[in-house]
């Protein structure tokens, strides 16, 4: 499919969404159709990762403002928050590569990844209330990321913070310095994640999102069903456990 507002790729089971609705990647509702359409085609696909990222001089500078219209604001927040069903069911991990503003909804985006690497001169935040409206993203996902205090205080503010503020709130697992930013946030993805099978990563995000939204009780027997009914009768469970008896590197099939 051609996209006019995003790039779409994949390689070596790695997925990308490059915003590219440039100079500012506002997302406007044709914007956010096409992250619709390009999540829901990722969706069951065999992935070590999905990656969102961006060309041009922000992540992205947030939702049209143009769109909040009392005509397209119905048509708006449907098509912006159908973006986090979709996102929520990626069975790979997500990750957002942020270097530039990840502002509004562009900030929500990012910080729903499951982890964010983010360049130093990168900034994040949620200025709506400024213009008489509040994130209802950020509303639900920031006091389950950060102490909820600091979490409402970045709300009501429309407070802007850099990338290390960011990391020590918890809302960004990584930032790196700005010269080979995009080679050290590979470098990052290629080593620590994309080395795993596939398979794995899927099951352990899984088992991760029944820790995150259950009590102790209820998600560790689910947990536990996860491991032994599905994990262990994966052919990469046994051939890593096999590898490291063997001292060997293991061969993934990534089933």
């Amino acid at each position: 499919m051609v996209y006019k507002t995003i790039l779409v790729e994949e390689k070596n089971l790695i997925g990308r969404i490059i915003f590219n609705n440039l100079p500012l990647n506002i997302l406007n509702i044709e914007m956010m159709k096409e992250i619709n359409l390009a999540l829901k085609d990722f969706k069951n696909k065999k992935l070590k990762a999905l990656i969102l990222s961006s060309n041009g001089k922000a992540f992205s500078a947030g939702v049209d403002v143009s769109d909040h219209t009392k005509e397209k604001v119905g048509e708006m927040i449907k098509v912006f928050h159908e973006i986090f069903k979709n996102l929520y069911d990626i069975h790979a991990p997500t990750i957002s590569i942020v270097n530039g503003a990840a502002l509004g909804g562009g900030c929500e985006i990012a910080t729903f990844c499951d982890i964010i690497i983010a360049s130093e001169k990168s900034k994040f935040g949620q200025p709506e209330i400024k213009v008489g409206v509040f994130p209802p993203i950020a509303a639900a996902i920031f006091p389950k990321l950060m102490w909820s205090k600091k979490a409402l205080e970045l709300i009501v503010t429309g407070d802007i913070i850099s990338a290390n503020e960011a990391k020590e709130l918890g809302l960004v697992n990584h930032v790196l310095p700005v010269d080979n930013f995009e080679e050290e946030a590979e470098k990052i993805i290629t080593e620590k994640i994309a080395s795993s099978s596939a398979i794995v990563l899927w099951l352990s995000k899984k088992a991760f999102l029944e820790g995150a939204t259950k009590n102790y009780s209820e998600s560790i027997e689910i947990i536990e069903d996860i491991y032994l009914n599905e994990l262990m009768k994966t052919s990469d469970a046994n051939e890593g456990l096999s590898a490291f008896l063997e001292k060997r590197k293991p061969v993934w099939k990534n089933k």
